[in-house]
């Protein structure tokens, strides 16, 4: 195998990204910073709810479409889970199962409409971003749902709300990156392992010939837009562990993160090619270029330009790739 055949792979081009990433890192180490455990143990905390709204954006893009929603779906699930415990004394895991069927419903909303009236995913999405952040200040009442608010001092917030941001392996790992770990693992068995992930990848590459060959492409798409309701209901009960509240505006534009980040993979816009190993990488990616720029103190503006630079570099490259 030659360099250029090794270079069209994305595969390849995703751990590239990665290294220049870490070579940066090395240059910029602010003083050492970047070469400690407990600043890549941060950023892995840091990037869990984003990884694992990626992780269901996956098999959405793999089939050629985008999900807006996620954000607010977060939003709501964390209003929710933090409401159901705080205020209504919810066993915690009975609230984690109820907020995720809530997400699991909310996006399948999104996806059989999509896929019973062959509407643009875009337009679908984006009104359902509106409708599940409305929902969420709905059922907080415009403010954030905290143990203050309910009369009681924060360690009476216990469960759920407390516990998910605790370490594992003393203190190794946070339990909300072991979860997104945990998620990135179960899409892939999804997509590589299971009858449903053959069928994304069809629906992606061609929906006419995947219908034709048999494959339920209505259902395929309810399916994907479902899993990431789900994994984005999970990202909302994580982000109301770390913020020990819920709050009705957080996960403003989240779903463009976790969009970059499967795009920097190198999972194709167009659908059909990728995987949620790739998204992992441009988890990696995103993430230590964000705290590369933190530590070396880069207003978060310059961040945010940088950050859409990239994008739209990865855009331009697939692009060309597959024109």
């Amino acid at each position: 195998m030659n360099l250029r055949e090794l270079w069209d792979r994305p595969l390849a081009r995703a751990w590239m990204a990665v290294a220049l990433v870490g070579v940066l890192g090395c240059c910029f180490h602010a003083d050492g910073a970047f070469f400690r455990w407990p600043t890549h143990r941060d950023m892995l905390r840091q990037v869990a709810v984003y990884g694992l709204l990626a992780c269901g954006m996956t098999p959405v893009i793999l089939t050629a479409g985008i999900d807006l929603a996620v954000g607010s779906i977060v939003a709501v699930s964390a209003v929710a889970a933090a409401k159901l415990i705080i205020f209504g004394g919810v066993d915690p895991v009975l609230a984690a199962g109820v907020v995720s069927l809530g997400g699991l419903a909310l996006g399948g909303l999104s996806g059989a409409v999509i896929a019973k009236f062959r509407v643009q995913p875009f337009v679908v999405t984006l009104a359902m971003m509106v409708l599940a952040r409305g929902l969420a200040k709905q059922l907080s009442g415009g403010q954030k749902v905290t143990a203050y608010a309910a009369g009681l001092s924060p360690t009476e917030a216990t469960g759920l709300l407390t516990g998910l941001d605790t370490r594992l392996l003393g203190d190794q790992l946070a339990t909300v990156t072991a979860i997104m770990i945990a998620c990135a693992i179960f899409t892939w068995v999804l997509l590589r392992r299971t009858r449903l992930g053959r069928h994304i990848y069809a629906v992606g590459g061609n929906p006419e010939a995947a219908r034709l060959a048999g494959v339920p492409v209505g259902w395929t798409i309810f399916w994907v837009y479902a899993y990431c309701g789900l994994c984005a209901a999970i990202a909302g009960l994580c982000q109301a562990a770390q913020e020990t509240q819920g709050d009705p505006d957080t996960a403003m534009g989240y779903e463009l993160d976790a969009i970059a980040m499967v795009v920097i993979g190198g999972t194709s816009l167009m659908g059909g090619r990728g995987g949620v190993g790739l998204t992992v990488l441009g988890v990696l990616t995103i993430g230590w270029l964000q705290k590369i720029l933190s530590l070396n103190a880069v207003p978060e503006a310059s961040r945010l330009m940088a950050t859409g630079v990239i994008l739209i570099g990865a855009i331009l490259f697939q692009r060309r790739k597959h024109a």
